[in-house]
């Protein structure tokens, strides 16, 4: 940031910011300007950003990157990220999956002495970093576990059925006799469960008056209109499992997620950043900052004092999923913004959290409601009882 624009170190110096900023901090080959004039506001592509770097210089006092991917919070100090190859957090799923498991087994001799004091979905979390097995002899990029969660991401991503996935797995299974994978599709997908990255099929009406679910949940009629809530064709079916449901809600369980969120060091202290390293300077910069923030807290002060306790922000817009304007289709995702994160990491896709899946094929309008109550009932237990969680920094329930 010092050196003279117009020499050849400075650009070697930009290029060399510019490549580690794209590895770890790019959406759609477009990363924002920190240059003087757009000061970390807007996207550009690399070459904009070059020129407007060598034009315009760094904006003044951003010695951090903090939003081209140094330091997950501001208790990361910049050389860290810059010289330790170790401590650079990408955006990628290895980290994804890395994160949850640092520091479980770096300290035996206290792991032994609080196991009875974590709570049973703590105890068969940390057991799957226990039970992890190595791929094969001398491989160092994978174990049994970390290679399954990846082939249930490559399934996800591109669409593959279970048969196409049990087929690959015998594939692989030919071509490397010797590695440990998993014995079927089942046996991967009860490994995302251990992960609590599981979700609940739940019955709708095909017209959106209700959900089969709780008291409702052995009915086969809409109470409101009387749909059924199998396919017409179905209907005469006596074996429910051969019969095709009408409407399918996918809801992802909250409680879990949360839970998660807190059994990495890391992710716990990133949890309190609104009360313990958010600057209080008087401007307004994160949610906290707000009138409607500290005015709840001044009503509800027993929730206010634990910095643990968890502020979220609810969104919900539809898309058509088969990118084709021919077709009138519209799916609503429900997503969850965390606001106890900082501002730069809260609104990354990787940090949003995934509550809901309303089934198409035309939009919920006020009927919306009817989908969320399984994340409302959610939400009141948390309010009124809450859940023994563990936290990963301080070793202590809370």
């Amino acid at each position: 940031m010092h050196l003279l624009r117009w020499t050849d170190e400075y650009i070697r110096e930009v290029n060399d910011f510019l490549d580690k900023a794209f590895e770890r901090a790019s959406q759609g080959n477009e990363i924002l300007c920190p240059c003087q004039k757009y000061i970390n506001r807007n996207w550009h592509y690399r070459n904009v950003v070059e020129d407007h770097l060598v034009v315009n210089g760094f904006v003044d006092g951003y010695t951090e990157w903090v939003f081209h991917g140094e330091g997950f919070s501001s208790r990361i100090t910049p050389h860290q990220s810059n010289n330790d190859e170790g401590s650079n957090m990408h955006d990628d799923i290895d980290g994804l999956l890395h994160d949850p498991f640092r520091n479980v087994e770096g300290e035996p001799v206290q792991q032994e002495g609080m196991k009875e004091a974590l709570s049973e979905d703590a105890k068969r979390f940390f057991k799957f970093r226990g039970r992890e097995q190595e791929l094969y002899l001398g491989c160092e990029n994978f174990n049994k576990q970390s290679f399954t969660i990846r082939l249930y991401l490559f399934k996800s991503l591109h669409g593959l059925s279970n048969v196409a996935f049990l087929d690959l797995l015998e594939l692989l299974k030919e071509l490397f006799p010797f590695a440990k994978l998993p014995e079927s599709f089942n046996k991967a997908k009860n490994m995302i469960k251990d992960l609590g990255l599981h979700y609940d099929k739940i019955h709708a009406c095909p017209n959106d008056c209700m959900l089969f679910w709780n008291d409702n949940a052995k009915a086969d009629n809409c109470s409101v209109c009387g749909s059924s809530r199998w396919k017409s064709s179905n209907r005469a079916l006596t074996n429910a499992s051969s019969k095709v449901l009408a409407k399918v809600l996918r809801y992802f369980p909250l409680k879990p997620r949360l839970q998660r969120i807190f059994m990495c060091p890391e992710t716990t202290i990133a949890m309190r950043w609104h009360a313990n390293e958010r600057p209080n300077n008087g401007n307004l910069k994160h949610p906290a900052d707000g009138e409607a923030w500290k005015d709840f807290d001044s009503l509800h002060p027993d929730f206010s004092k634990d910095p643990h306790n968890v502020r979220l922000g609810l969104s919900s817009d539809g898309f058509n999923p088969f990118r084709t304007m021919s077709i009138s289709h519209s799916t609503w995702p429900v997503m969850l913004m965390n606001y106890n994160l900082s501002p730069w990491i809260c609104m990354k896709p990787k940090y949003i959290m995934l509550s809901m899946i309303i089934p198409g094929p035309s939009s919920p309008r006020n009927d919306i409601d009817v989908y969320l109550q399984p994340l409302i009932a959610e939400l009141k237990e948390l309010w009124e009882t809450g859940i023994e969680t563990y936290d990963a920094e301080i070793k202590q329930i809370f």
